[in-house]
């Protein structure tokens, strides 16, 4: 154990791997709300209205052409392509990206000290970065949904069927929870978040989101348009994060004519390299 004199005379105590990890911690939380660096195209308040707006309408006309009609079909459907989605479904739970997301932050936390070149920290910094927009752009509309999903409590198809305007406000039960799709918002921020970073990867990601917004509909779980709320919700709310990380000069880089960029990153020999070195430093 290492002590060390806190701010006003305290005694504070931890382990030197610990203090370097909750100093790391403190120095990205410290540069994720720092001024920007860069001016961005924002969207005004005005603007963000009209946007809500018209994704409103584009639910609300779903929700009166398409929501009942699609439900009514899901019998008639296979029962092994059924079993398929509900086998599939479960990928699109936030946690099957913000748990790996969140251990590997955290082990590059650890692995970040002084005892490594200055190099090697700047490789696990780089990625770290990346990691850390990518979960940000998951868990912030992740979270926003979560929450108003249960205060607006429409209810899901196993309870309402073809009742698409079964709401019970504020009732904060899970039967009543479908608007808008937890899974959908996170499969659209995960394509929004990866895609950005990798845009190689991007037409992978728009399979995966669909099959994952159609497989809610077949389980009964939402109506079409929870799905297509999810999806607006997710892909706007991780695009709102990484213009946020674009104009402090986070994993993004800013052309002269305003459009957002990954910046280059170090590919896997260069981290498995910097891992290597941490090892063999300890």
């Amino acid at each position: 154990m290492s002590t060390a004199e806190g701010a006003g005379g305290a005694v504070t105590t931890g382990t030197p791997w610990l203090n370097q990890a909750l100093a790391n911690a403190r120095g990205t939380l410290a540069t994720l709300v720092r001024p920007p660096r860069r001016v961005l195209w924002w969207p005004s308040a005005g603007q963000m209205a009209l946007a809500v707006a018209g994704a409103a309408v584009a639910v609300l006309a779903v929700m009166v052409t398409l929501d009942a009609w699609a439900i009514a079909q899901v019998p008639r459907l296979p029962a092994r392509l059924v079993e398929a989605f509900d086998r599939f479904t479960d990928l699109g739970k936030s946690g099957f990206f913000l748990w790996p997301l969140g251990l590997a932050l955290i082990a590059l936390a650890l692995l970040s000290t002084s005892a490594l070149q200055r190099m090697s920290r700047l490789v696990l910094a780089a990625w770290a970065v990346r990691l850390g927009f990518v979960l940000t752009a998951i868990a912030v509309p992740g979270l926003f949904v979560t929450i108003v999903k249960r205060l607006i409590g429409r209810a899901r198809p196993r309870v309402a069927g073809n009742e698409t305007m079964a709401f019970v406000p504020f009732g904060w039960k899970v039967d009543y929870a479908s608007l808008p799709s937890g899974h959908a918002t996170t499969a659209f921020a995960a394509l929004v978040a990866i895609g950005a970073i990798f845009p190689q990867a991007r037409a992978l990601l728009w399979i995966y989101a669909l099959l994952i917004a159609l497989s809610r509909v077949v389980l009964m779980a939402h109506y079409p348009s929870d799905v297509l709320a999810g999806a607006l919700v997710g892909a706007a709310g991780a695009w709102l994060v990484q213009q946020w990380f674009a104009a402090r000069g986070l994993g993004f880089a800013v052309t002269g004519s305003g459009t957002v960029r990954p910046m280059p990153g170090p590919g896997l020999p260069r981290i498995v390299k910097a891992l290597a070195r941490r090892l063999h430093a300890a």
